[in-house]
């Protein structure tokens, strides 16, 4: 099995399944009936063993908390970072209005997640059938993310005090297998944009990593602030960067006013960098 063999068998997934368009039943307006949620993913191979995943543990990255790919998986050859971009019908839906997300846009991130997951779990099988065993992050008893500076996880971390964090980072690993860099709101910038979903697997297939095409974190962001000007809380600036717990607050908000579907994506749409790494960078 090799790379190409494993996007061909993601994109077939993504394209040939139901889940991949809003069925009427679960619909929660009737004019996004039909709507495609994802495009093609995009894929990057990390090699297990990359010295960047070591610096995922300082800090002024992530922590000591965060998990090496061998530490999740001993004989782990290979990181398979991967990006669903969300079409252009959910986020043009989402840039239609200022404050609260679309309808789009909440089954995107909701019923989205759950494909992604499904995807995960589908590839993770895939690689285990042809001999390679393999470990789906994100949906992995061991991981864990902290949102909240009062949520007890019963995990180690850096920080008792610290919240928004978790012992594996999908952007993070995305940056260091070559996706893409880190834009002003803390969205990672892929060559399809951000405005979109990742997922990630480790896996004992040892295959070629892919070249990152870029040095700084935040290579790919044009700095032009239109992510702050698209915030409808302002928790973004363009001096102090994101603003994590108020943005947190808002989305408690939204989940409180349209449960169990929640996100907000206001940064993600209507900006150079929603669909493509802005021009010039």
């Amino acid at each position: 099995m090799n790379k190409q063999e494993v996007v061909k068998l993601a994109k077939s997934f993504i394209e040939t399944s139901a889940d991949n368009y809003l069925k009427e039943e679960i619909a929660i307006a009737e004019a996004v009936v039909g709507v495609k949620i994802f495009d093609d993913p995009i894929f990057a191979i990390g090699d297990a063993e990359d010295e960047y995943f070591v610096k995922l543990k300082n800090p002024v990255a992530i922590g000591s908390h965060f998990k090496l790919p061998k530490e999740w998986l001993p004989q782990g050859r290979t990181v398979m970072s991967f990006f669903l971009p969300y079409t252009e019908a959910v986020k043009r839906g989402n840039s239609q209005e200022r404050t609260w997300p679309a309808p789009e846009w909440l089954h995107g991130r909701y019923e989205g997640q759950m494909l992604l997951n499904k995807l995960s779990r589908y590839l993770q099988a895939q690689l285990e059938s042809a001999g390679y065993p393999s470990v789906a992050l994100s949906l992995d008893k061991s991981f864990w993310v902290k949102t909240d500076v009062h949520q007890d996880i019963s995990h180690d971390c850096d920080d008792s005090f610290l919240s928004f964090t978790s012992n594996w980072s999908e952007r993070h690993v995305a940056f260091v297998c070559g996706l893409g860099t880190f834009g002003l709101s803390k969205g990672l910038i892929t060559v399809m944009g951000m405005a979109g979903r990742f997922g990630s697997i480790v896996t004992e297939l040892e295959l070629a990593p892919d070249k990152r095409e870029y040095v700084e974190y935040d290579e790919y962001c044009s700095m032009c602030g239109a992510c702050s000007r698209q915030c409808p809380v302002n928790a973004i600036s363009m001096e102090n960067g994101k603003d994590h717990q108020k943005c947190s607050d808002f989305l408690t908000v939204v989940k409180a006013k349209y449960k169990p579907r929640y996100g907000c994506g206001k940064c993600q749409v209507a900006v150079p960098c929603a669909s493509s790494i802005p021009s010039g960078q």
